[in-house]
Order: C-alpha cells, then sequence, then structure tokens
C-alpha cells in the first residue's frame, strides 16, 4: 500500500510538473493573458511574485527552538470549581457564547475520560486535582509564558524542560482577559529561551507549534497560517491567528513559531466538535502576549487604558443611516457620566473612526486600541457627529474592575420604527414606563420590526439623532428620512433592562 500510494503521488507531482513547466516556460512565471489592454497594462504594474517555496525539513528550526519549550504541570487548589462543558475562561469572567460552547474549548486542563472538553481538571489523587499544558522560556533567568486557564486556581506549579528536568516555578501575574500569565522558574538558571516575533506572520505563512499534548512531552506539528483577526468570543480583547498545525489537549500555552523561530504565538483554543484537532486553532499573536508580559514582569498585573464608551460596529444599515459611505468605525451608544470620553464631550451618535491617526474599522479595533495603552496616556480621537469631523483628545483613566464600565461592545443590530413596521407604540410617559421616549406597546410577530429583534417593552429615545416623546414625531423624522433619499433611518432604543443601542431601520415600505 505504502509503494502504491508512492507512485500514485510520484504520478501526481509529475503531472503537476509538467503542467507548471508547460505555463512557465523559460522565463519563470507567466499567466495566459486576455487580449484585454487594460488588464495586460494592469499586470504589468502588478506584477505576480513567486511565492516561497515550503521548506523541506523543519528540523533546524525545531533544534533551534525547542530547548525552550516546556510542559507546564499544575496542582489546582480545591476551591477551583472547574467543569468540564463550562469552556473558555473557567472562572476568569470569559464566557463563549451557548452556541460556541461546545466548540470552542480550552484544551490545556488535560481532562481524562471521554474526552468532552478542554476545560476540566483531571479527577482527584491524593485530594490534589492537576491540569497540564505548554509554555515557553522568554529569558535566560527563567521567565515563562503560558495560559492563564493553564494557571488559574493553582496551588503549585512546575515545569518540565526539554531535557527532562523538574523545576518549580511561581505566577508572576495573569491576565484573564487576554488568557496569558508570566511565570518564573525559581531555581536553576541560565536556561534556553525564545524570542517573541516582531513581524506578523502572513495569512499563508508557515508555522511550527510545539508543545505538551495529552502529556506525551515536546511534540512538533506544522501548518500555515489560515486567517487573522479572529474573534471566537473568548474575550473582549479578542484577536487571534487561526492556523491549521495540529493541537490537542496539553497544547495551550504553548509556542506557535515561524520557520525564522521566532514565536508568532501562544496557543490557546481549538474549534472542534469531537474535542481533537480538525486544523481549526486559535493562537494569541506576540504582539498583545509583548504588550501583556511586559506588564506583568514590570507589575504583576495589567492596567488598560479606559475611554468609558459604550460602543457598537457599524453595519451597513447604520452606515446608510448616519449617511455614511462605509461601513466603518465605532458607534457610540452611550458616553458614561464622569468618564474620560464624556469629559471630552463625546456624546450618543458620534462614529469614532481614528486613535491617533490609525484608523478604527469595528468597534472591538477600538476596544483593543484603548486598552493597548496605559492609563493616563493622552489620545487623540477622530470622529463624525451629524455627518461632520472633528477630533477630541482624551487623557484615558484605568479600566475599572467592573466590566460593565469598561469599553462594552455592543453588536445587536436590531431594527425599529413605527406602526407600520409592525410596532404598536405610545408616550412612555403615558404609560408608566418612564419620563422619556416612546414605548413598544406590541409587536406584530410577522412584521419587519419583530425579524429585527424589536421587544415590547423597550423604549425608542430618539430617531434620526433627535429625541422622541410620541409616535406621531417617530412618523415625522421616517417621513423626512424617506424624503432626503436614505436607505435607513437610525434609531436609539433602550431595552426594559435598561441597555440602550443604535438601530436602523430600512426604508424599504415593508409592510
Amino acid at each position: 500500500m505504502i509503494s502504491s500510494t508512492s507512485r500514485l503521488r510520484r504520478n501526481a507531482l509529475a503531472s503537476v510538473a509538467a503542467i507548471a513547466i508547460a505555463a512557465t516556460g523559460a522565463a519563470g512565471i507567466g499567466l495566459t493573458q486576455p487580449s484585454t489592454p487594460a488588464y495586460a497594462q494592469a499586470l504589468s504594474k502588478n506584477p505576480i511574485d513567486v511565492p516561497d517555496h515550503p521548506p523541506g525539513s523543519f528540523a533546524s528550526v525545531v533544534d533551534k527552538v525547542k530547548p525552550g519549550v516546556v510542559a507546564v504541570k499544575v496542582k489546582l487548589d480545591d476551591s477551583a470549581g472547574m467543569d468540564d462543558d463550562d469552556g473558555p475562561g473557567q472562572g476568569q469572567g470569559q464566557q463563549v457564547p451557548p452556541q460556541l460552547r461546545e466548540f470552542f474549548k480550552r484544551f490545556g486542563q488535560g481532562g481524562q475520560g471521554q474526552g468532552q472538553g478542554f476545560g476540566g481538571p483531571s479527577p482527584k489523587r491524593q485530594g490534589q486535582r492537576g491540569a497540564m499544558g505548554s509554555g515557553f522560556i522568554i529569558s535566560a533567568d527563567g521567565y515563562v509564558v503560558t495560559n492563564n486557564h493553564v494557571v488559574d486556581k493553582a496551588k503549585t506549579v512546575q515545569v518540565t524542560l526539554d531535557d527532562n528536568r523538574t523545576l518549580d516555578a511561581k505566577v508572576i501575574g495573569k491576565d484573564p482577559k487576554t488568557d496569558l500569565a508570566l511565570l518564573k522558574i525559581t531555581d536553576g538558571g541560565p536556561f534556553p529561551y525564545v524570542s517573541l516575533g516582531k513581524t506578523a506572520p502572513r495569512v499563508g505563512d508557515w508555522v511550527v507549534a510545539i508543545g505538551n499534548p495529552f502529556g506525551l512531552g515536546g511534540t512538533v506539528t506544522a501548518g500555515i497560517v489560515s486567517a487573522r483577526g479572529r474573534d471566537i468570543g473568548a474575550g473582549p480583547y479578542d484577536d487571534f491567528l487561526q492556523i491549521d498545525a495540529p493541537i490537542n489537549k496539553g497544547n495551550s500555552g504553548g509556542p506557535t513559531f515561524n520557520v525564522g523561530g521566532e514565536v508568532v504565538g501562544v496557543n490557546t483554543a481549538i474549534a472542534s466538535p469531537s474535542g481533537g484537532s480538525v486544523g481549526l486553532a486559535f493562537a494569541i499573536p506576540a504582539e498583545t502576549v509583548q504588550a501583556v508580559v511586559d506588564q506583568l514582569r514590570a507589575d504583576g498585573k495589567v492596567a488598560r487604558g479606559y475611554l468609558g464608551v459604550q460602543v457598537q460596529p457599524v453595519t451597513k444599515d447604520i452606515a446608510d443611516g448616519l449617511g455614511l459611505d462605509k461601513a466603518k468605525g465605532a458607534l457610540v451608544d452611550h458616553a458614561e457620566p464622569g468618564t474620560p470620553a464624556a469629559k471630552a464631550g463625546l456624546k450618543s451618535g458620534d462614529v469614532i473612526e481614528s486613535v491617533n491617526g490609525a484608523a478604527v474599522n469595528d468597534a472591538r479595533e477600538l476596544s483593543r486600541r484603548i486598552a493597548g495603552l496605559k492609563p493616563g496616556a493622552k489620545v487623540d480621537l477622530a470622529y463624525l457627529r451629524g455627518g461632520k469631523s472633528d477630533t477630541a483628545t482624551v487623557e484615558l483613566g484605568a479600566l475599572p474592575n467592573d466590566p460593565k464600565a469598561g469599553n462594552d461592545n455592543r453588536s445587536g443590530a436590531t431594527s425599529d420604527g413605527q406602526p407600520r413596521l409592525g410596532l404598536s407604540l405610545a408616550p412612555a410617559a403615558e404609560v408608566g414606563a418612564g419620563d422619556e421616549g416612546v414605548a413598544v406597546m406590541d409587536v406584530d410577530p410577522d412584521g419587519p420590526a419583530a425579524a429585527k429583534g424589536i421587544e415590547q417593552g423597550d423604549i425608542i429615545l430618539d430617531v434620526a439623532g433627535s429625541s422622541v416623546s410620541k409616535p406621531s414625531e417617530i412618523a415625522e423624522r421616517v417621513k423626512a428620512a424617506e424624503a432626503s433619499g436614505r436607505k435607513a433611518v437610525l434609531m436609539r432604543v433602550k431595552s426594559a433592562k435598561g441597555v440602550t443601542r443604535f438601530v436602523a431601520v430600512a426604508l424599504n415600505k415593508a409592510g
């Protein structure tokens, strides 16, 4: 069977080679160009480069970096209440949306049995519970990076080096929001160490992952970067690399290297219906790791900048409602009173476009940029208000421990409207629903508003940037938006729980 498979592969490779030779000829890569002059002209200005050839072997990289990779063994505090099916960020304030909970599992805790998840500890042994993961040494004096979920609730921590020495380590600091932790080996040294990469990898770049899957010790797998900037719902600052190198239980906290031997990511989660690798792994990028580790090493904790706004993405409907050309930026739902944002004059309805000259594509990117700055830093914000550009200089505060006071991203994109959209409305003051706005009394389950998520009990606070207190005012604002040629009208709505959000109503004569 092996020889047969080899012959088939050789034949296939020969065919591919023949096609490549026929296509490229002696002059290198070439394309059969259409006769369209515009195409030929564009191609001459933007020639297609020959891609890098894959390495013949990763052995040289592995020889270089493997001594800096460690296995992390933890004895858990008996108070750690963890369960196999609870998913990521157990006890860390991180929650996975219910629809993803069965797929996104942390995989460093060494759970035995049915392999239902990677978030739980192994069974009790002699009154102790254990966990297992991976890590890597970043300095000769023994600082080690791993995942927070590997060492969270740890009573004791040990690391096993590539030369099979097992040494005690202590937790220097943890950051649940990015799921990173910094350890320090307490004895011995100097130690072999690896370096964090300074340049982000490209999609398609080769990567090598090394870790401690299933407690087997240093295991090497290889693949490519499949995507960047992934948001998997694991935390407020998700910005993961997606890789297809096989990652399994025990790889948590381990490094992913580029072919130059630099760490480009810390393996932290996988998507899998079975609990095993299916080629969908997620790593914290080196840029994030460097920023967090620097603070943990200096202070034992991470202090993040705080703007004090609730924000949501600018969807296409919202962009239409605001009269924007592109669905980009972060829409301010609310500026918390007394916060840096409120003091700088930011208001509900502003669209933040950039921070210190760097474009903000969406609400989550704004959160990451602000959180990446330290309290007290002064930042220049560019924003749109009423279709006009403006700027503000803001001195950031310190992110409070209460997550509700932080940079909350609300991605709900419900729409709302007037009676013809399937709503029965009444002034909020007349029905005991508060002193402002128009109350939604009933929703037609087959109407456009219901399809967009509007519920009985919601309060419409303003329409097209102007406050409303009567249903007739909503009708007037919508009519004016239609007359101006807008495709949508923007409204601010407060839910029964007191959460305000912007919703965009398409002006398409829906009945």
